[in-house]
């Protein structure tokens, strides 16, 4: 057996009209997250965090923003797709922790529910999932509400 660990980082610019999906979950705001897919920044740390973990390609090259199909994709069905890569060779994860990085909306009030969507989505528990809100103090693009960014650290063991 084997411990392996990834780090995940996404961020997208946000833009005018509501609502944000952060983990796999809309949340009321008067602005979104623009990217190809639905932008979903913490689902796409995660992916690339489990990806990473397993020594696999990244969420760009497995799902590229040059490919049709993934245009408006729900960030949710390509999570489920690269966690089901990563299990298939032998991983089981051991936990996350997390990191959103917003001036507003705050990410407390969300929290449960984008831990039990990510649970389920990766049939885990919840205890096995930590997500935390970073603001950026009114400065840089995060503190202007100009971007949203994610981090995520996961634990793979390899059985």
């Amino acid at each position: 057996m084997a411990f392996r660990i990834g780090l995940g980082i996404d961020s997208h610019r946000i833009g005018s009209g509501g609502p944000m999906r952060i983990g796999g979950i809309d949340i009321q705001a008067e602005y979104h997250l623009i990217g190809h897919s639905d932008a979903d920044v913490l689902l796409h740390a995660i992916t690339d965090a489990l990806l990473g973990a397993a020594g696999m390609d990244d969420i760009g090259q497995l799902f590229p923003d040059t490919a049709s199909q993934n245009k408006g994709r729900d960030s949710a069905e390509l999570l489920a797709m690269a966690w089901e890569k990563v299990a298939g060779s032998g991983f089981e994860i051991v936990n996350f922790d997390c990191v959103v990085r917003m001036e507003r909306p705050k990410i407390s009030p969300h929290k449960m529910a984008i831990r039990q969507r990510i649970a389920s989505i990766l049939n885990i528990r919840i205890d096995q999932i930590s997500i935390k809100g970073k603001t950026g103090e009114a400065t840089g693009d995060i503190g202007q509400s100009r971007l949203v960014e994610a981090h995520c650290v996961v634990l793979l063991l390899q059985k």
